[in-house]
């Protein structure tokens, strides 16, 4: 008998039975067990907040009065009186000069200098620790777990502490210790992002520099900086919007600027109360033109249309579609992004055409940017070298109060239920946050929405959530509604909701069209088709959405504690204002150990989800 006469044996039922139900895939299992374990312990948040209709109506009492202490609205060059009459209070608007509105943009000249000096420092910083992280580039593991450590840390500190530990400790009084408070903390992410760029690159040009025997530091200037230093712009232009709406905070603790205005226009009472909508308003628009200058940058420098979400790319987006002149100053032809070595090997064979004298005047407009921004500042650079106070704090006292750590008049179950606190605030908001977009999200795709009038009214809300600084939205919120936990995860998750819902309508335009044509042709309606194809295929970018927000309110829940949220950030303003920096080191250990949890718990499931 031969092997083709022998009888077809028939399958077995266990294995019929694996065939009509397969095995569920590793990366299902993760993303339902997320999706389920962040709705369960963001339920247990709400419930640990005690929200009830009796606090949101205390909550909707704060609100009004607030907006009644802070209207009418005194704009700068205006002074607003009122006085008591049988009708009620009457206001009046009075001219007083030109004197404050020259005050404001001071502040908002030293904002904008202290956020491009400070990227700019974290720029530079980031090279040496992204070349140590990246994979293909390490010299060694230990190498690669220190500087990945370094970034870690550095995304963990909040600049605010930063500020207040170098003012106090090394620079003194001064812009110093802002720069490089903001320069520390930025490292965290770029690094990481300027690693992942090196990671991606093509390793034909590396690897040809390496045959000719050249050192792994001539390889890596040679053969990657070359390809990797298109993102690495985009990078830290992103950065830069991201320092501007976090320069809000640095306000609390003196720093220069419009966070300070804002923060003395929040301690002067009712006076300075009709002050403060008009400097968020300042704020919200100087970040939006900031964006859109950024954008327009790095379109420019990298001829690309931009792909972000923020307001910036989107702007710069609709203008290349409505302008050909636009379009072709962002498109360039000379431009390849899928050919990245024949565009390097264009780009050194390249003859000087306006298109490139224009690029090469925007790179020394950008870096006589930098330089104005230094002078400016006058950053007293000496202390760098000479550093620690020993003028005004000797050595001994230095030794005294920074070491060793400890949590002073704190016990250990006072910093973890702190811990608890801030934790309760970051998942509590993801969940809101996670629950709004999963409407805003869906009515923003194209595949989705039933029409176009109905996704360009739920982009449009997310844009404008995302326009508005979110710790510009949390600090409001906190002011206005009260002090404590609940406001901050109410702020946090409405502030969520921008970046969220843009993520989740991306994700779903960004599915493959054929399963979803598949099920319509059978007849399935548009509902079916969404529960069907469009969300089980969006599931894992969904996760993926999820757990990046989670990380970002952990970070942002502890900045709140210091404006009144509560949380571990409450314990470490409290041992900044005493300059306890004993217990300040303490208290940044916990923050560290807290988010590297959070991080390492977010690899390990994107990992997962692969």
């Amino acid at each position: 008998m031969t092997v083709l006469d022998r009888p077809t044996q028939a399958p077995s039922t266990e294995r019929l039975s694996r065939i009509a139900h397969p095995r569920a895939r590793l990366s299902t299992i993760v993303s339902y067990g997320v999706i389920v374990g962040i709705a369960v312990l963001g339920v247990l948040s709400f419930v640990n907040l005690d929200y009830s209709l009796r606090t949101l109506d205390t909550t909707w009492f704060n609100i009004s009065r607030f907006l009644g202490m802070a209207t009418p609205l005194q704009w700068p060059g205006w002074e607003v009186t009122g006085v008591r009459g049988p009708d009620g209070t009457v206001f009046t608007s009075e001219w007083v000069g030109f004197e404050p509105i020259l005050k404001v943009g001071e502040s908002i000249v030293t904002t904008l200098a202290l956020v491009i000096a400070g990227t700019a420092l974290a720029a530079v910083l980031s090279v040496p620790v992204a070349f140590g992280a990246a994979r293909n580039t390490t010299p060694n593991p230990a190498v690669l777990a220190l500087c990945r450590g370094i970034g870690v840390a550095a995304r963990a500190i909040p600049d605010v502490a930063l500020v207040v530990f170098l003012a106090f400790l090394w620079f003194g009084a001064g812009t110093l210790a802002a720069i490089v408070a903001i320069g520390l903390h930025s490292v965290g992410m770029i690094s990481k992002m300027m690693a992942d760029a090196i990671e991606q690159i093509d390793e034909g040009p590396r690897l040809a520099v390496q045959a000719t025997g050249a050192s792994k530091i001539q390889q890596f200037w040679t053969g990657v900086v070359p390809q990797a230093l298109p993102a690495w712009i985009a990078v830290t232009l992103h950065r830069a919007d991201i320092n501007l709406r976090g320069t809000v905070i640095l306000g609390i603790v003196g720093v220069a600027g419009l966070g300070y205005d804002l923060n003395e226009a929040l301690r002067a009472g009712p006076s300075g109360m009709r002050r403060v909508l008009p400097i968020v308003l300042i704020i919200i628009l100087l970040c939006v033109l900031f964006e859109i200058v950024s954008s327009s940058l790095r379109a420019r420098l990298l001829g690309v249309r931009p792909t972000g979400r923020g307001v910036g790319d989107a702007v710069v987006r609709a203008a290349a579609r409505r302008s050909s002149a636009v379009a072709a100053v962002i498109d360039r032809p000379d431009v390849d992004p899928s050919g990245r070595n024949a565009r390097l090997e264009a780009a050194l064979h390249r003859p000087w055409t306006v298109d490139r004298i224009g690029t090469a005047a925007w790179i020394w407009l950008g870096i006589a940017v930098v330089v104005g921004a230094y002078l400016y500042t006058q950053p007293d650079v000496v202390r760098l070298v000479w550093g620690w106070r020993f003028d005004q704090v000797s050595n001994e006292e230095l030794g005294r109060a920074v070491w060793p750590p400890n949590f002073g008049s704190r016990s250990v179950a006072d910093v973890i239920a702190a811990v608890g606190t801030t934790l309760t605030v970051a998942f509590a908001a993801t969940l809101m946050a996670g629950l709004i977009s999963a409407v805003v999200g869906p009515l923003a795709a194209r595949n989705v929405a039933p029409n176009s009038w109905v996704r360009n009214l739920f982009r449009g809300i997310a844009l404008v959530i995302r326009a508005i600084p979110d710790l510009v939205i949390a600090i409001l919120f906190i002011i206005a509604t009260g002090f404590g936990p609940q406001a901050a995860a109410l702020a946090l998750g409405i502030g969520g909701v921008g970046l969220l819902g843009k993520l989740i309508g991306d994700s779903m335009e960004e599915v493959p069209n054929g399963p979803e044509r598949a099920v319509a042709a059978a007849g399935g309606s548009r509902i079916q088709v969404f529960f069907a194809s469009t969300v089980p295929m969006s599931i894992p970018a969904l996760v993926s959405h999820l757990m990046y927000l989670l990380e970002q309110n952990v970070r942002s829940a502890t900045l709140l504690g210091i404006v009144g949220g509560g949380g571990i950030g409450f314990l470490l303003i409290n041992a900044l204002q005493g300059r306890n920096f004993d217990q300040v080191l303490a208290f940044l250990f916990v923050i560290i150990g807290m988010v590297v949890v959070i991080e390492s718990a977010s690899i390990l499931i994107r990992r997962a989800l692969r």
